[in-house]
């Protein structure tokens, strides 16, 4: 069976291509070309690594970024395609599923949604129950944030108390809609909040990211 992660490479390849090198994405300042060098630079150059999460060494990263970026755009799609080379701490056993996952998914709908209001993709059969097992792993370090009690609730029933608090805002939407939301982009989610208006406004007002 096909992993969900090799499903999501390919679905970001794809609205990559579709989209083309100057299209606009969710990530601020970033048309596709820089995200496409993103996820290249992600998987095969692990010296970038640091940059991703310390200042002291994003110089380094962007100027990779940056410089992959200056590639052909169909080449740097047909890498993302190919997938991490043997030397990548990606191609290790397990690394592309348990890394690549909501990286990829959240990226794809960076390209998909990036012009404005795009409906949720219709994703394979039991995706979205392991996009809210991998939600639920991080809910409550993600949303911690929020000056208020949050509540993550899927339009089938499952309902999970990401932090406690009072107030409270209840957000309701497909395991996929409510990571967009956990990973900063809410503004792009098709989901439902619910609450009283200071924890709603605690909501919008958070730094929410991974």
């Amino acid at each position: 069976m096909t992993s969900y992660s090799a499903l999501e490479r390919a679905r970001l390849a794809d609205a990559l291509e579709a989209a083309g090198p100057t299209a606009a994405t969710l990530c601020e300042g970033w048309i596709a070309r820089d995200l496409a060098a993103h996820v290249v630079v992600r998987e095969r150059r692990p010296d970038t690594t640091p940059g991703l999460m310390l200042a002291p060494f994003r110089g380094w990263t962007d100027r990779v970024r940056r410089s992959y970026a200056a590639r052909p755009y169909p080449e740097l799609i047909g890498l993302i395609r190919t997938g991490p080379p043997r030397t990548s701490p990606f191609a290790l056993p397990g690394a592309d599923e348990a890394a690549n996952l909501t990286e990829f998914f959240v990226h794809c709908e960076d390209v998909r949604r990036g012009g404005g209001r795009a409906e949720p993709a219709e994703l394979a059969p039991g995706e979205q129950d392991e996009l809210w097992r991998r939600l639920l792993r991080q809910a409550r370090l993600i949303f911690r944030r929020v000056g208020a009690g949050v509540v993550l609730a899927t339009p089938d029933g499952r309902e999970r108390v990401a932090t406690r608090g009072h107030p409270a805002v209840r957000i309701i939407g497909e395991p996929g809609e409510l990571l967009l939301v956990a990973f900063g982009r809410g503004r792009a989610a098709v989901v439902r909040r619910e609450g009283p208006p200071e924890a709603l406004a605690a909501l919008a007002s958070a730094r929410l990211a991974v």
